[in-house]
C-alpha cells in the first residue's frame, strides 16, 4: 500500500524550523538559559490565558510535576487510583512513599468509576488520584462529593487534557490540582515539559518553592525540593507550538470524524466514545477489538505493524500487573473486571496533525479486511 514508512500512534507536531529561531536568538542575546527567565514567565501567562485557569507552573516533564503536586499538598498514606492509564501516574505515588490503591474503571469512559471509590477508602486514605483517559473527562461532580465526605484531596492526572472543556469551563480547574504533561507525543509540547494547575497563589508560590530545591532565596531553603524547572528553549518552543494550536485541533477533529465515519459500523469494533464535553482535544484514537471480530485484538495489532502501522496497545497490560505493584490486594484482577477486559481490547489508532487522509484511508482498509 501506499504511505509513509513508520506511521506511529502519535508524532509531535513541529513548526517550520526558522520560525523558532528568532527565540533561540533571544534566549542566546540576553543569556537566560533557565530559572524563571523571561520566556518561561511569557508562557505561564499565556498558558492561564489560552486554558482559562488562574494559575499554572511549569514543569521540566510531567512526572516531576506528579510528585511535586503530592509532596506540595503533604499527601501521604494510601491514595485510591486507577490502573489504566501510564505508569508515572502511579510510580508518583511510590516515589513519594504512599500506598496505591488501584479501584475499577467505568467501560464506557474508561475513567475511574466513582461508583468503586467508597468500598476503597480506608482510616489511612488521604487523597484520590484519578486520570482523565484521553483527554475525555472523570465524573469530576461524583469524585468531589466523596472527597468532600471523607475530608480527602484530589489531584488530577490531566496528562492527557489539555484545552478540554466541559460546560463549566475549564476541566483543569477541578480537584485541589491538576498536572499536565507536555511530552513529545502530546496534543500541546514543549518537547518534553509538564504543569500543575493550581487554584491559588499561595499553592504556586509553594509549589515553584518545591521544583526548585525548596529555595526562597539565595541563602534560604525551606524544603527538600527536587529540579523540576523548565528550561527557557523549551518554554520558547512552548510559545511557538500555542500559535498553532487552532490547526492541531483542527486537524486531529479531522482525523477523528474520519475514523468514526468509516470504523462506527463495523462489526466487533467498538469506538473510544466521548464523554458530553465541550471542547475535545481529541488525543487519541481507541477502538475495542471485541470477540465478534475476525480477528483477535494482538493479531489486528500485528497486522498493522506489518503494513508499517505503528499503532499501540495503551494502556495494556495495567499498571497493577506490574511487579512493583502486583503484590498489591487492589491490584488483583478480580478487583479489577472492567480495567482488565479494557486493556485485552483496546487499539489506539495514529492521529497527529500530519497524518495524511492516503494513510487513514489505508488504516481503515486494513481493519475493514479482516471483517
Amino acid at each position: 500500500m501506499s504511505q509513509k514508512p513508520n506511521t506511529f500512534v502519535t508524532q509531535p507536531y513541529l513548526p517550520d524550523l526558522k520560525d523558532f529561531l528568532p527565540y533561540l536568538e533571544q534566549i542566546w542575546d540576553n543569556k537566560t538559559l533557565t530559572n524563571a527567565g523571561p520566556f518561561h514567565q511569557q508562557l505561564e501567562a499565556a498558558l492561564c490565558d489560552y486554558l482559562g485557569v488562574k494559575y499554572i507552573s511549569l514543569f521540566s516533564n510531567g512526572t516531576l510535576a506528579l510528585v511535586t503536586a503530592l509532596q506540595s499538598l503533604r499527601i501521604t498514606g494510601e491514595v485510591i487510583t486507577t490502573p489504566y492509564s501510564f505508569v508515572a501516574t502511579s510510580h508518583s505515588l511510590l516515589w513519594n512513599g504512599i500506598k496505591p490503591v488501584f479501584v475499577d474503571i467505568d467501560p464506557n469512559t474508561m475513567n475511574m468509576n466513582p461508583a468503586c471509590i467508597e468500598a476503597a477508602i480506608t482510616p489511612n486514605t488521604t487523597a484520590i488520584m484519578p486520570v482523565h483517559c484521553y483527554g475525555h473527562p472523570c465524573d469530576v461532580d461524583a469524585i468531589q462529593k466523596i472527597a468532600d465526605t471523607y475530608n480527602l484531596r484530589v489531584i488530577y492526572d490531566a496528562a492527557h487534557a489539555f484545552g478540554v472543556e466541559n460546560e463549566n469551563g475549564s476541566i483543569l480547574n477541578y480537584g485541589d490540582l491538576s498536572v499536565l504533561s507536555f511530552h513529545a507525543t502530546k496534543v500541546f509540547n514543549t518537547f518534553e515539559g509538564g504543569a500543575i494547575v493550581c487554584p491559588d497563589a499561595k499553592t504556586k508560590k509553594r509549589i515553584d518553592h518545591l521544583k526548585n530545591f525548596g529555595f526562597v532565596d539565595e541563602v534560604t531553603v525551606i524544603a527538600p525540593g527536587i529540579n523540576g524547572k523548565m528550561s527557557e528553549i523549551n518554554a520558547a518552543f512552548g510559545l511557538l507550538q500555542l500559535q498553532h494550536m487552532p490547526q492541531v485541533l483542527s486537524q486531529r477533529s479531522e482525523i477523528d470524524a474520519f475514523y468514526r465515519a468509516h470504523l462506527s459500523n463495523i462489526k466487533g469494533i467498538r469506538l473510544g466514545g466521548t464523554t458530553g464535553e465541550t471542547q475535545q482535544n481529541y488525543s487519541y484514537f481507541p477502538i475495542l477489538i471485541g470477540a465478534d471480530y475476525p480477528l483477535s485484538r494482538d493479531a489486528l495489532y500485528e497486522k498493522l505493524r506489518a503494513h508499517q502501522i505503528f499503532a499501540r496497545r495503551y494502556f495494556y497490560p495495567l499498571i497493577s500487573e506490574f511487579p512493583m505493584y502486583r503484590g498489591l490486594n487492589s491490584a488483583h484482577r478480580d478487583n479489577l473486571p472492567q480495567a482488565s477486559l479494557i486493556a485485552s481490547q483496546v487499539i489506539c489508532l495514529p492521529i497527529y496533525p500530519d497524518l495524511s487522509m492516503d494513510v487513514c484511508v489505508a488504516i481503515v482498509d486494513l481493519i475493514k479486511g479482516a471483517s
